[in-house]
C-alpha cells in the first residue's frame, strides 16, 4: 500500500510539472525522458538509476542488464555516427540504461509474480525515480525562472550580515588558490550524485540476497527533499550572490541584472532591501541550498558505512559547502537553513518509520518551527539582523544547533541498547 500510494503521488506530481512546464511553452520532465529513448541523452544519472535498480538482481541478472544497456549504446551511437547525426558533447551514452531499466519492468510484469515481481518493480521505481527526478528538477528550475520575475536576494544579502557575509569570504579565498581549487571543488559540486549512488549502493547491497528493501536508506531521504526543497523556491526566490552580486556564474545573468557588480571583493552595504526583478532563465534555487541538504544526508547515512566511506562522507559535506560559497551560489544564510531542512526531513522519515512516536513528533515539529522561524527572520527583519550581526549572528548559529543536538539526542536514544548479561545463579556445592 505504500509503494503504490507513493507511487500514485509521484505520478501526480510529474504530470503537474509536465503541465505547468508546458504552460510556459518549455518541455516537462515525461516529454524530456520520453525523447531519451531515442534522442542523445542529456548527461545525468542514467546509468546510476540502472546501478540502483540492479541491487533487486542476482549477479548473472546484473552482466545481463549491464551487457544490454552497453549493447544498445553502442547501437545507438554507430547508427547516429553512420547517419551523420549532429551529438553534443557529453549526450553520447544512457540511453541503453534507459532502455535496460524499461525492460526490467517488462520482465517483471511478464515473467515473474508474487513477490518476485514486487521486488522487481520497485527496483525499476527507484532507479527510474532517480532518472526522472533530475528531469523535474530541471523542468522545475526554469518554471521557478518564469514564474517568478522578482527576486528576494537584497533580503538575504542583509541578512547574511549577520554571519559576516560568508560567500564574499570563500569566494576570495577560492580566488587565491587559482585553478586547482576551483576544479576540486567544482568537480565535486557537480558529482554530488555519485556521491549519493555509492553509498545508497552500500546500504541496499543486500536487497538480492534477503529479497527486500532495508526499511531506511538514502534514496529516500534525496527523493524528499528533492520533492519538498524546490516549493520553497516559489515561496522565497533567491537566485545567489553571483548572479545578484557578480556577472553571473556562466553568464546567464551577467552585470545587466545584478543589483550591483560586487561579489566577492566588496560585501553589499547596509541598505533598505526591497524585491528586484530578474531575467527568466537563472533559476530561483537557492533558499535553501538543497546542495547543502543532500551533502548533510550523505554524510548521515555514511556514519554506519565501511570506514572509507566515512572519510568520503564528511570530505562531501565540508567541500560542498566550500564549493556553494566559494563559487558564489549560495549565501550563508542559504547554507544554514539547508542543513536544518535536511535534518528535519531526515527525523520526518525516521519518525514515519518508528510510527510517530512523542519524541519523533517533537524532533519534527522543533525542526519545521527553526526553519520557518529563519526564513521569516531573512525576510522581514534583515535590516536588524545586518545592524545587529553580534546578536543575530549567535542567534542563528544556536537555532541550527538546537536542531543538530535535538537530532543527535534522540536518535541516539532510538538506538536498540543491548541487554547487560545475566549472571549465572551460584550452583550449591555437593557434599
Amino acid at each position: 500500500m505504500l509503494w503504490a500510494t507513493a507511487g500514485v503521488v509521484t505520478l501526480g506530481f510529474l504530470l503537474t510539472v509536465e503541465i505547468v512546464a508546458r504552460r510556459y511553452g518549455v518541455p516537462g520532465p515525461i516529454t524530456t525522458q520520453a525523447r531519451e529513448l531515442v534522442f542523445p541523452p542529456k548527461p545525468g544519472p542514467l546509468y546510476g538509476g540502472l546501478a540502483l535498480m540492479m541491487v533487486v538482481l542476482t549477479w548473472r541478472q546484473r552482466f545481463i542488464a549491464a551487457g544490454a544497456a552497453i549493447g544498445i549504446d553502442v547501437v545507438f551511437v554507430l547508427v547516429r555516427w553512420a547517419a551523420g547525426a549532429e551529438v553534443p558533447e557529453g549526450h553520447l551514452f544512457g540511453n541503453g540504461a534507459l532502455w535496460a531499466m524499461l525492460g526490467c519492468a517488462v520482465f517483471a510484469i511478464t515473467r515473474r509474480t508474487g513477490r518476485e515481481r514486487v521486488l522487481l518493480l520497485k527496483g525499476v521505481g527507484l532507479g527510474l525515480l532517480l532518472v526522472t527526478g533530475r528531469k523535474t528538477g530541471d523542468a522545475w528550475l526554469l518554471i521557478t525562472s518564469k514564474a517568478r520575475p522578482t527576486v528576494l536576494d537584497p533580503y538575504v544579502a542583509m541578512a547574511d550580515h549577520a554571519l559576516g557575509s560568508p560567500s564574499w569570504v570563500a569566494g576570495r579565498m577560492l580566488d587565491a588558490t587559482g585553478p586547482v581549487g576551483s576544479l576540486v571543488l567544482g568537480s565535486v559540486y557537480a558529482q554530488l550524485a555519485v556521491a549519493a549512488i555509492v553509498v545508497a549502493l552500500y546500504q541496499l547491497r543486500d536487497v538480492a540476497a534477503e529479497r527486500r528493501f532495508p526499511r531506511h536508506h538514502l534514496v529516500r531521504t534525496f527523493l524528499v527533499i528533492g520533492l519538498l526543497g524546490p516549493a520553497v523556491y516559489m515561496i522565497f526566490p533567491v537566485v545567489g550572490p553571483v548572479f545578484a552580486y557578480g556577472p553571473g556564474a556562466s553568464g546567464t545573468g551577467g552585470v545587466q541584472w545584478a543589483v550591483a557588480n560586487l561579489w566577492p571583493h566588496t560585501p553589499p552595504p547596509v541598505t533598505l532591501p526591497h524585491p528586484v526583478p530578474y531575467d527568466g532563465i537563472t533559476p530561483r534555487n537557492c533558499m535553501p541550498s538543497l546542495h547543502t541538504a543532500w551533502a548533510t544526508a550523505i554524510f548521515i547515512h555514511s556514519r554506519r558505512a565501511l570506514r572509507l566511506l566515512r572519510h568520503a562522507g564528511t570530505f562531501w559535506l565540508v567541500a560542498t559547502v566550500s564549493a556553494t560559497l566559494g563559487f558564489g551560489y549560495h549565501y550563508g544564510v542559504d547554507l544554514v537553513a539547508g542543513l536544518v531542512f535536511a535534518l528535519t526531513v531526515e527525523a520526518g522519515l525516521r519518525t514515519f518509520d518508528r510510527g510517530w512516536d512523542r519524541s519523533g513528533i517533537r524532533l519534527v515539529a522543533h525542526g519545521t518551527a527553526v526553519f520557518a522561524a529563519l526564513l521569516v527572520a531573512y525576510r522581514w527583519l534583515p535590516m536588524r539582523m545586518a545592524a545587529h550581526p553580534w546578536v543575530f549572528g549567535p542567534l542563528v548559529l544556536l537555532a541550527m544547533a538546537s536542531v543538530i543536538h535535538g537530532y543527535l539526542r534522540t536518535t541516539r536514544e532510538w538506538e536498540p541498547k543491548a541487554a547487560p548479561a545475566l549472571r549465572p545463579e551460584p550452583q550449591p556445592e555437593l557434599v
